[in-house]
């Protein structure tokens, strides 16, 4: 079971992830990345298989399932998943 102190530190190093520019290379690391957050925030997604970016710290994120995240890092420094 995951621990709300390594939730709190996976979701910190995501906002860190997402702060750096993007690459063609990072496009899978990435939707790993996206995925971990989606599930730790608890939301069905199954696994990223697009993610588009919007802005710094601002993605859109295709789930396997079919449901659509916008994930981003608010003002406070915390992750984010809105569903779309």
């Amino acid at each position: 079971m995951i621990t709300r102190s390594l939730a709190s530190a996976l979701v910190l190093s995501l906002a860190v992830f997402l702060a750096t520019p993007l690459t063609a290379a990072d496009d899978v690391p990435l939707a790993k990345d996206l995925t971990s957050v989606i599930m730790l925030l608890g939301l069905p997604c199954g696994q990223v298989v697009d993610a588009r970016r919007q802005a710094d710290n601002d993605h859109i994120a295709s789930c396997k399932d079919g449901n659509r995240y916008r994930v981003f890092v608010d003002g406070e420094g915390r992750a984010v998943a809105q569903k779309q």
